[in-house]
């Protein structure tokens, strides 16, 4: 399959080149959690991408010594290099004329980076975004979203479900033909219309950076006593989140997307060495959202990436009583009473 993606049109070199892409993080409804080879996914995942939280990455390409340089707000950022350095080593073989360019790379995020809300997804696929940009000015032909997103992943695995598409499933799933590891598949045309306006609110528990990196909790999943039978359950629950988004089901999907939650920080609090990134406000949120969901028959839900910071799922026309439940019980566990209101978006744009 990598073969695939080596690039096999001619090139024709410029000077210089220019690209402005804002890409979108994404929240996994089934998460993935430990990889393999190249940035492979251990297990299948699923995410809605998000619209107001996004990554806007300039580059500027310029004909010389290969390098680059990468900055945020303007502000030279070092410890940003060694990813970015370790992705354009990744992607020369795939696009062999980067060899050729020396990159200034200036970012900036919408939301906190490092802080549980897939920053990396984001930049990475903003940045991959402007590299099949300027790859298809080289060549002469039109933009590749399957090569942008195996490009994405090779930056950071999740990033390659950032670039098309209101729900996107990532990893070989043994109930949907056309899956891949390599690149992330626009499952949009699942959503029952119940989902297609949902809503996503990020309680900002912890604005911080994590004192765990998901590329170390990835890798302890290697000989986790738990991985395989995780690993199996993923695809199971895949499987049936499917049939829920398809139905509407939204008791099935808040059961799932739940459950999916707590497992991926059970599998942190599990492996070796162990590791808790949930805070005790993460906690005293769960149990107001359970408690309002009992009390309302309201269908709001809760899912948690690698961080502290809550995603509060529900649909639109839940939103009026959703925020009087933030602004009178759950704001006063978010750092600076800090929310961030978000909803499904569609993936990339060009700026």
């Amino acid at each position: 399959m990598e073969e695939h993606f080596k690039l096999k049109d001619q090139v024709e070199l410029k000077e210089t080149l220019a690209a402005k892409w804002q890409a979108p993080s994404n929240i996994a409804l089934v998460k993935y959690w430990g990889k393999h080879g190249m940035q492979l996914p251990a297990n299948p995942s699923i995410s809605f991408t998000l619209h107001a939280c996004r990554t806007i990455t300039s580059v500027k390409a310029t004909k010389g010594k290969p390098g680059f340089s990468i900055s945020y707000d303007g502000i030279a950022k070092p410890e940003f290099a060694p990813k970015i350095k370790a992705y354009l080593e990744r992607i020369v073989d795939y696009c062999p004329w980067t060899a050729n360019y020396y990159f200034d790379i200036d970012t900036h995020n919408t939301f906190p980076h490092s802080s549980g809300i897939a920053s990396s997804a984001s930049s990475m696929a903003a940045l991959s975004a402007c590299m099949m940009d300027f790859e298809s000015e080289l060549t002469a032909t039109p933009l590749d979203y399957h090569k942008m997103s195996f490009l994405a992943r090779l930056g950071s695995g999740s990033a390659c479900r950032s670039l098309q598409g209101a729900a996107v499933l990532w990893g070989e799933h043994k109930d949907t033909s056309g899956s891949s590891n390599f690149y992330g598949v626009d499952k949009s045309e699942l959503l029952h219309p119940v989902f297609q306006d949902f809503q996503d609110t990020i309680l900002l528990v912890d604005k911080g950076e994590k004192v765990v990196s998901s590329t170390v909790g990835h890798d302890l999943m290697n000989g986790h006593a738990f991985a395989e039978a995780r690993f199996e359950q993923a695809q199971e629950n895949l499987t049936i989140l499917k049939k829920a988004l398809q139905e509407g089901d939204l008791d099935m999907f808040i059961k799932i997307t739940e459950s999916e939650a707590l497992t991926l920080h059970a599998m942190m609090m599990t492996s070796h060495p162990y590791f808790i990134l949930m805070k005790p406000q993460t906690l005293s949120i769960i149990e107001e959202i359970w408690a309002f969901r009992k009390q309302t028959q309201i269908p709001v839900c809760f899912t948690l990436d690698a961080g502290a910071n809550v995603h509060m799922l529900y649909p639109s026309e839940h939103k009026t009583a959703v925020d009087e439940l933030i602004n009178n019980k759950l704001t006063r566990y978010c750092q600076n009473s800090h929310y961030i209101c978000d909803q499904i978006g569609t993936g990339a744009k060009k700026c």
